[in-house]
């Protein structure tokens, strides 16, 4: 049997050097908020999974919705105001 691995070429230019470029870094950092909503919302639809929701259960699944939505809304309008300006911070 005959490796086909020294026949193809080479896919990415650059060598991968496993760390996160600097860019890469900022774009997580602008959407670390959302992460973390999105983390507590999670967390709150998941302790309802085997058993029916109780009134807190259902406030606090609110509460992180509008968490959830007060984040993205709060970096759409971040991204915006960015490229309405040109990309200057």
């Amino acid at each position: 049997m005959k490796s086909i691995a020294a026949l193809q070429a080479v896919v990415t230019a650059n060598p991968f050097d496993g760390e996160p470029s600097n860019a890469e870094l900022d774009a997580i950092d602008r959407e670390l908020p959302v992460i973390l909503a999105d983390v507590v919302l999670l967390d709150a639809q998941i302790m309802t999974i085997d058993r029916t929701p109780t009134e807190l259960d259902e406030r606090r699944i609110r509460r992180a919705r509008r968490r959830v939505l007060a984040a993205r809304r709060a970096l759409a309008n971040q991204s915006a105001a960015v490229s309405l300006s040109g990309g200057a911070a």
